[in-house]
């Protein structure tokens, strides 16, 4: 039978507490365009397609939404930016809530942050063309295409 040291203890409790503070792996960032037509009178059907670029891969997005509330007219957005802290491409999947200062339109410009549930950031800006009162990228999702 094997007695315990206390020299075999401290060893093993070192050995533990090494395996406990090694840091995850961390998140990275990809890049991301998205093309999104909108149109509607008070409910409104937003739709359309993007690729999110991530180590070195393209893979094909599909972007879906109803919103409710002052959509008048039919437009169209090209958004490019960036999504952070991705641990996989399948991190980008879910419905996308605006943090931070939201939606914000100057000239027909545009500047968005939006997060999932995954904690998934994204940080978009383009350019609407087109007629519409408004355009929510609040409640926005995304799919694997």
């Amino acid at each position: 039978m094997s007695t315990i040291t206390r020299r075999s203890l401290i060893i093993s409790g070192a050995g533990l507490a090494a395996g406990a503070f090694v840091s995850p792996a961390e998140a990275a960032t990809g890049s991301v365009a998205f093309h999104i037509a909108s149109a509607g009178f008070i409910f409104g059907v937003t739709g359309g397609n993007g690729t999110l670029s991530f180590e070195g891969r393209q893979y094909p997005l599909s972007i879906g939404g109803i919103s409710a509330g002052a959509l008048i007219g039919a437009s169209a957005t090209d958004l490019i930016g960036t999504a952070s802290h991705l641990h996989s491409p399948g991190d980008i999947v879910g419905i996308y809530s605006a943090i931070g200062a939201g939606l914000s339109v100057a000239g027909g410009r545009q500047v968005a942050q939006l997060t999932n549930a995954r904690g998934v950031v994204l940080r978009l800006r383009g350019r609407q063309i087109g007629f519409s009162f408004s355009i929510d990228l609040s409640g926005m999702s995304i799919s694997m295409a």
